[in-house]
């Protein structure tokens, strides 16, 4: 297994470990991005698998029935305009507050954010070992980190 990427930088932002375990990405996603837009910021989705990207892209315009979330991918014309942006690389070009990482794609450095969520399907033994090395590696780098797991309730409790 090859060792995770993560952040080298002394001001890492807060990491939030999101484990899936009741819900699925598609379910959990959207609201999280939804309270990020609450909050005044922008947001970037980190996914390295195309066909998933464009996954992610259908669901967010059909998130409610009697809503969206306005969002682009990277590669078409005016991301730097939207409030959450949908890529593959490291590139920020919304300016955007929050990462969020799904599909174990890489970290990179994050610095310029204020919080990067983790998002990773428990049920998924790849995706667990790498979401444990990644807390481990964080850790050992003095990172601000948080973990989230649904309650038998559905509800999400901060157990770490």
């Amino acid at each position: 297994m090859n060792k995770p990427t993560v952040p080298v930088s002394s001001e890492l932002a807060e990491v939030w470990f999101y484990h899936l375990d009741r819900s699925t990405l598609d379910q959990v996603l959207p609201e999280l991005l939804y309270r990020t837009l609450q909050r005044g910021w922008r947001a970037r989705v980190r996914v390295a698998d195309a066909d998933q990207r464009r996954e992610i892209d259908e669901w967010l315009w059909t998130w409610r029935e009697d809503s969206f979330l306005a969002h682009g991918l990277a590669e078409e014309p005016h991301a730097d305009r939207q409030p959450i942006l949908l890529t593959g690389d490291d590139a920020n070009l919304n300016g955007s507050q929050a990462l969020f990482i799904v599909d174990r794609s890489d970290m990179s450095l994050t610095e310029e954010f204020k919080r990067c969520f983790i998002i990773f399907d428990g049920r998924d033994e790849a995706a667990l070992t790498t979401a444990r090395a990644r807390w481990k590696a964080l850790k050992e780098q003095g990172a601000n980190l948080a973990y989230w797991k649904q309650s038998d309730e559905g509800r999400w409790e901060k157990a770490a």
